[in-house]
């Protein structure tokens, strides 16, 4: 599993190399821009000012939704992701802090419309998920939504059909979503499947 250092290592080349895996339909990245689309076309459908971030990496989401007028904070732990997304977003709040350790005291000072998460929470626990959702959800005003677009599949059978099926070239550092399985801690949580291998899950306070 990459650590902050192999993130920074990363950060130039990751927005090119995450595009060619969607752009050719394969794991894990089969599907990243439209679920990216989605979660910004709803985020400014619904008005959303204030956005929090999870993981932003270089902005590739978030500086969209900056440059259409959302406040924008964010947390993530590469001091290079980082040093790009402000180059994209120079009035954001953003901290650096491994989210596996939990949010930024800083952003829990504030309210969001909306909470994003894309292809970040997949390296932590599904513990550390659930305990990380957990904290999120106070920090959104009523009807604000959390949005988590990932590496992700509707059930614990399914995931292990495409493991199989993608053999060698899965990650088993990295710990995916299972809809049903997180359904039962957040009844309300919503899955919606955009490629064999990603989806987004979203919920609403």
């Amino acid at each position: 599993m990459l650590d902050n250092k192999g993130f920074d290592l990363w950060a130039d080349g990751y927005d090119k190399s995450v595009g060619l895996g969607d752009e050719d339909g394969s794991y894990p990245f089969a599907g990243y821009k439209q679920i990216l689309n989605e979660i910004y076309n709803r985020v400014l459908t619904d008005q959303c000012k204030a956005v929090l971030d999870i993981g932003f990496g270089t902005g590739a989401l978030t500086g969209k939704l900056y440059g259409q007028g959302c406040r924008i904070w964010g947390q993530d732990f590469s001091e290079r992701m980082i040093e790009l997304a402000k180059q994209k977003m120079p009035q954001a709040a953003l901290y650096r802090q491994d989210f596996a350790k939990g949010l930024a005291e800083e952003l829990r000072q504030n309210r969001y419309d909306a909470v994003i998460a894309t292809y970040s929470l997949h390296h932590l626990s599904d513990e550390q998920k659930t305990g990380l959702i957990k904290d999120i959800l106070p920090l959104l005003r009523d009807g604000g939504w959390l949005y988590i677009g990932d590496v992700a599949f509707e059930t614990r059978t399914e995931l292990e059909r495409q493991k199989a099926l993608i053999g060698d070239e899965w990650d088993d550092e990295e710990i995916y979503f299972v809809a049903d399985e997180f359904a039962q801690i957040f009844p309300q949580m919503k899955f919606e499947k955009f490629s064999f291998c990603a989806g987004l899950l979203s919920l609403r306070r």
